[in-house]
């Protein structure tokens, strides 16, 4: 989360080490209150962490449809985009939530101009269902992945 480009898409609110430190506490917090959270990545026999990605309660303020609702997300840093890395976390992220919590609604919100990130969203199996703009002035766009039948 240190990387300029990494955090691009992340909103422009605080990111120094008290910002991620409240990350932490809020995946924390999803984990224990809802039983799912956010996965840290590591590759394998290594130590330092790649990406952050899965399914974590959310309430951001920001619409009904958004609000107390199971959210995706994903961050890869930088050094290892394009690789794939968060596909294949996400597909067995999005699976696991699945069997463990039951096929639901889950809500995912980007950043317009996040093209890769459009992409996976697309790719696994979201669609987009409004858009909305931050006090910040970032257009978000707000996508929802709701089960079969």
């Amino acid at each position: 989360m240190e990387d300029d480009e990494t955090r691009r898409y992340l909103g422009r609110g605080p990111r120094g080490p008290q910002s991620q430190w409240e990350r932490l506490l809020r995946n924390a917090g999803s984990w224990s209150l809802y039983g799912y959270g956010v996965f840290c990545v590591r590759r394998p026999g290594a130590d330092d962490i790649v990406a952050s990605c899965g399914v974590f309660h959310s309430w951001r303020g920001l619409a009904a449809a958004m609000d107390d609702q199971p959210e995706a997300g994903w961050i890869v840093r930088r050094d290892h985009w394009g690789q794939g890395l968060a596909r294949e976390v996400m597909d067995t992220a999005l699976e696991w939530f699945d069997a463990t919590h039951g096929p639901r609604r889950v809500v995912a919100m980007i950043e317009q101009g996040n093209v890769a990130s459009e992409r996976l969203a697309a790719a696994l199996g979201f669609a987009a269902f409004a858009t909305h703009t931050d006090e910040d002035g970032a257009v978000l766009d707000f996508y929802e992945r709701v089960p079969a039948g």
